[in-house]
């Protein structure tokens, strides 16, 4: 098991030991019920649960209701009512003779049930008690059709005797909230018989009725909160994936990065070390070489220079030695200058190269070579072998087409690019294999295209001239295929 899923299986059991320990639904009616004119009322629970005064245990009830009887119509009642055997046990809603939200068939009366025939009956305290005529403000509240309310109440069951009850109006049951934390201004304590196997809905009296809906009975207050799918463990468990596997994947980018910024250094050192070893070679190859000839030109020059015609010999060859250093001299220091790494400059220079090579020559060098270039950076070394390839197919054509025109032409697409030279010369027959073609340095031309990703293809036909083509595709560093 990889870290970040160790660290969410570690979450996710700790957030399951801490939730708190939930009682369970024993029923539940979620409809919604008119009772008008219902003295008796029906039974509604179908036998489903039931106590007896031997039971010893915790109820908690809940019901919504939405008065359509109110204060106008009093007298009356409207009980969500507890019954054994027929007989009616506690009742809670609207006593006959309390006015306000109350509960009926107690075994104590209400501090605020002042009168005899209020015997039996207990207000319940509210958090918008009215104020009696008087000018006394009562604890109750009177029931109001634009003020639905819910009632909780609880039951702690006393064998042999009268049972404990607790009633909550509107209490709390967002995502928290117990039966201790509810505030002492909405809770009415009292005692009652609450034995049942029944239970019925029960309006008599004046009104219109009151609408139940929302029943429930259940062993913990807890089952009764409204807990939201943001508020529960399997969302904070995804969270805290999602969290996790955010960092780790943010991790893994940074880290991958970095290790490609590493290894794009690396590349970098390495492509560095790999021009410096050619600027080596090519120093040694072209400028040692020419030095050492020219070395050995001056050297002949001393030795004959009472020989005219011998000089004259020397000195000729002395001068194109010279020119040849020089101009190697100039592609080493094209090829290292930092602002030399473009498609412009490749293009540029090679037009500056063949305008110098076929000056004071016969054969006639067109260009063909496009203005407007896009701004596409190339590698040293793509740059590099490309010049090569060019420079190798127009020396050939100096020295082997004897031609009187070559023409150079350059196509530039979006992700490609195309170099055609192209003379009307003597021709030669093709090699049957590219190292036979070495000969004719068509072989290492061959060579330095594939290293760079591109291909070289030539034809050529005795008596009709020569074409060379080079395609390299700048997007991938492949050739295109042909068209």
């Amino acid at each position: 098991m990889n870290r970040p899923t160790a660290m969410v299986a570690l979450l996710s059991l700790a957030t399951l030991v801490c939730l708190p320990a939930r009682g369970k639904i024993l029923w539940s009616d979620p409809g919604s019920r008119v009772i008008h004119a219902t003295p008796d009322g029906s039974d509604i629970l179908g036998g489903k649960v039931k106590r007896d005064d031997k039971a010893s245990d915790v109820l908690y009830f809940k019901f919504k209701v939405d008065p359509l009887s109110d204060a106008k119509d009093e007298p009356y009642a409207a009980l969500f009512q507890l019954v054994e055997s027929n007989q009616f046990r506690l009742g809670v809603g609207n006593a006959l003779e309390a006015w306000g939200y109350s509960a009926a068939y107690t075994a104590e009366t209400g501090p605020s049930n002042r009168f005899a025939e209020d015997a039996g009956e207990f207000n319940l305290r509210s958090a918008h008690p009215e104020a009696a005529a008087m000018g006394v403000r009562m604890p109750y509240e009177l029931p109001d059709h634009n003020h639905p309310r819910t009632i909780v109440f609880r039951v702690q069951y006393v064998p042999g005797g009268d049972d404990l009850v607790t009633t909550w109006l509107e209490p709390n049951l967002s995502h928290g909230a117990t039966a201790e934390n509810q505030p002492e201004i909405i809770t009415t304590k009292f005692k009652a018989n609450a034995s049942f196997d029944e239970i019925r809905l029960r309006h008599w009296g004046g009104g219109n009725g009151w609408i139940f809906s929302d029943m429930a009975m259940a062993t913990s207050f807890e089952d009764f909160v409204v807990v939201r799918f943001w508020q529960t463990w399997w969302f904070f468990g995804l969270v805290a994936l999602f969290v996790l596997s955010a960092v780790g994947g943010t991790v893994r980018v940074v880290e991958k990065r970095k290790y490609q910024i590493q290894l794009k250094r690396a590349e970098q050192q390495h492509a560095l070390a790999q021009e410096r070893a050619r600027i080596a070679q090519d120093l040694h190859d072209d400028l040692g070489s020419s030095l050492t000839r020219i070395s050995l030109l001056s050297n002949l020059l001393q030795a004959d220079k009472d020989k005219p015609d011998q000089v004259a010999i020397h000195a000729g060859k002395l001068s194109e030695s010279a020119d040849q250093t020089v101009r190697a001299l100039e592609e080493i220091v094209w090829a290292v200058r930092p602002g030399s790494d473009s498609l412009q400059s490749l293009v540029e220079y090679l037009a500056h190269f063949a305008n110098e090579l076929f000056e004071n020559n016969p054969t006639r060098c067109r260009l063909d070579l496009p203005q407007d270039l896009p701004s596409k950076p190339l590698p040293p070394d793509v740059r590099h072998n490309i010049f090569l390839i060019v420079k190798e197919a127009l020396t050939n054509v100096l020295r082997h087409a004897g031609a009187k025109e070559v023409h150079v032409r350059a196509k530039v697409s979006a992700n490609s690019l195309e170099f055609l030279v192209q003379d009307d010369g003597r021709g030669f027959k093709p090699p049957p294999s590219p190292v036979e073609g070495r000969q004719h340095g068509l072989g290492n031309m061959r060579r330095r295209a594939e290293t760079i990703g591109g291909t070289l293809e030539w034809q050529s036909t005795p008596g009709k001239g020569t074409t060379v083509r080079l395609a390299v595709n700048l997007a991938n560093g492949t050739a295109p295929r042909n068209a």
